[in-house]
């Protein structure tokens, strides 16, 4: 038996072909881009994620071992985003992505005002912010109604391959409850009075949990994949959840770290929290909970840098971080380059780079941007340690935890001791594990165990500490240029 998953992310689409051991048989890649059209707009055709689940599919099968099946397809995918569709599916503009995309800051307030901001909170869990679906619908009500007009569904990465490939309409609860202020996180259904309100235009589809089997390959996706028709596929969830199961981070007082694009916090609960600053949603798995929060970007600005440098390797870079030293020879590093989410919630936040000198390197440059998404992570911990949050155990997964040093300085600034996993690829594994869960039902932890702990550096402990008293008074220093600045930029553009 072997199973696939499919992960569409910010920068690529990920898909591994997956044994009934956990044992990786082959991996693909599809590296994309994102659309900024204006400033604060983020978007990327949807078409493309079904164009590349495609072509991955058909790399991995040619690795299945000879006369092992491929019995289940698994798909995940960033989010929430909003892909709108007709009634026949065809996506009808570029989907809007999550909390990158800082468009509808306008729409927030003004159904803060209609609907109420302390009534989303309790009824939602989280309050309208740029990572909700609902402004961004406003929004293109607002700016694009000849595009309202034509839409009937609504589409996040992971449940638009589930139509393509079964033709079934449905999301997950998981991601319908990052789909403020439309869903109902206490009763977990859809909210009928908000969601005609914002989209009376609008078919809610039907919610499952992200292991469900949503149906089964079609002839024609079968056509288009060259996976075996009538093979199930699950209902699948947004990548941070996926990544929380592909390593294990699943149970009460479990905090995950995911190392991408972004950087991503989930702690798993038992019952609701309600934090205005943090992310209170409906988890992966039935009967739990989640306290998540997000920075705006992490891996962006390694990878912004590097092709400021002319694209020169990762590895060249960490070394020159590693040689920096702690602290990058007086280097502080605000990491808000596309505005920031939690624990701040502020989309014109911007990047500040503090301390610079013709002394300066390109090390000491990369160093102060794993230490700033450090203290950015610590800043999230801290908001949901305040809020009641039980962090019990730390497991860290995506790209990022290769290399070493950017876990170590997390720890190091955080305190915190992180478990890695032996594979780290993130979604696209755990969404093979959902798959197989569906028909045959493994432990992750026989999938995937342990491979090492990362134990924080008490050496660096006060260093850093002083460094993150000044990190915290950074923002707030800048903080009104900063707006400034945003706002000189949006007219700029305009």
């Amino acid at each position: 038996m072997t199973v696939i998953g499919v992960d569409i992310g910010t920068s690529s689409s990920k898909g591994v072909l997956v044994d009934e051991d956990g044992s990786v048989l082959a991996t693909a890649v599809r590296p994309h881009t994102v659309d900024r059209p204006l400033p604060g707009h983020v978007e990327m055709d949807a078409r493309v994620w079904w164009d590349e689940l495609a072509s991955i599919t058909r790399e991995l099968l040619k690795s299945a071992p000879d006369g092992t099946p491929v019995t289940a397809v698994g798909v995940s995918g960033m989010g929430p985003c909003v892909a709108l569709a007709d009634a026949t599916d065809t996506p009808l503009r570029p989907a809007i992505l999550y909390g990158v995309d800082t468009r509808a800051t306008e729409q927030i307030a003004r159904l803060d005002d209609e609907l109420g901001r302390d009534a989303v909170l309790r009824r939602c869990g989280s309050l309208l912010s740029t990572q909700a679906v609902g402004p961004k619908i406003a929004w293109l009500a607002e700016h694009e109604p000849s595009v309202v007009d034509r839409a009937r569904r609504l589409y996040m990465p992971s449940s638009y391959l589930v139509v393509r490939l079964t033709g079934t309409y449905v999301l997950d609860h998981h991601s319908a409850s990052q789909a403020v202020p439309l869903y109902d996180s206490v009763a977990q259904e859809w909210y009928e009075p908000w969601a005609r309100h914002i989209a009376p235009w609008l078919e809610l589809p039907r919610l499952l949990w992200p292991g469900d089997i949503a149906g089964q390959v079609t002839a024609e996706a079968a056509d288009a994949t060259g996976l075996p028709a009538g093979i199930p596929v699950i209902a699948g969830t947004i990548d941070a959840w996926s990544e929380a199961l592909s390593v294990g981070a699943q149970r009460t007082g479990d905090l995950m770290l995911m190392y991408g694009s972004t950087m991503f916090l989930i702690n798993t609960l038992s019952e609701r929290l309600l934090v205005p600053q943090l992310w209170s949603t409906v988890g992966a798995l039935p009967g739990t909970r989640s306290l998540a929060g997000g920075m705006a970007t992490s891996g962006m600005i390694t990878d912004w840098l590097r092709e400021l440098f002319g694209t020169p390797e990762h590895s060249e870079l960490l070394a020159g971080a590693e040689a920096s030293g702690p602290g990058a020879r007086g280097l502080l590093m605000l990491p808000y380059f596309a505005g920031e989410r939690t624990p701040v919630a502020d989309p014109h936040a911007r990047g500040v780079i503090a301390g610079l000198t013709v002394e300066h390197t390109r090390g000491d440059l990369y160093r102060a941007a794993l230490e700033a998404t450090a203290f950015g992570v610590r800043h999230n911990v801290e908001a949901m340690r305040a809020a009641g949050a039980d962090i019990r155990r730390v497991v860290a997964v995506g790209g990022g935890t290769r290399g070493g040093l950017w876990t170590r300085i997390v720890s190091a600034v955080t305190g915190l001791e992180q478990e890695i996993r032996t594979i780290t690829l993130g979604a696209s594994y755990g969404a093979a594990f959902l798959a197989a869960s569906a028909v045959g039902g493994p432990l992750i932890d026989e999938w995937n165990p342990v491979r090492e702990h990362v134990v924080p550096d008490p050496q660096l402990r006060s260093g850093y500490d002083k460094l993150y008293a000044l990190y915290l008074r950074l923002y707030p220093a800048t903080r009104d240029i900063a707006h400034e600045l945003a706002e000189h930029r949006r007219h700029t553009a305009d």
